[in-house]
């Protein structure tokens, strides 16, 4: 990232390319996780007594929460990202 600002990049093109690669990859995880559980829902109802399986709001509440969770925890190492001296980051490379 301190090469990025070495040639001229705004800090904060910097720290919305960071947090779109990890926003992408936790849509890719919800995608996943989303299909993964409609497809497992069916076959463990039938081994629990009782159990409804969860309904489309559960999983949109869910999916909302853990992107959500994503974008927050990606944030700070962002904005730690944006904030190294170019100088520095020549001179150790």
């Amino acid at each position: 990232m301190g090469i990025r600002l070495a040639l001229g990049a705004q800090r904060g093109d910097v720290m919305w390319m960071i947090l779109r690669e990890r926003l992408h990859l936790g849509l890719m995880g919800v995608g996943i996780g989303i299909t993964a559980a409609l497809g497992l829902t069916r076959l463990l109802a039938g081994f629990l007594y009782g159990a409804v399986p969860a309904g489309a709001g559960t999983l949109g509440v869910s999916s909302t929460l853990l992107t959500a969770v994503a974008l927050a925890a990606s944030y700070l190492p962002a904005r730690r990202a944006t904030k190294v001296d170019p100088v520095v980051t020549l001179r150790v490379e």
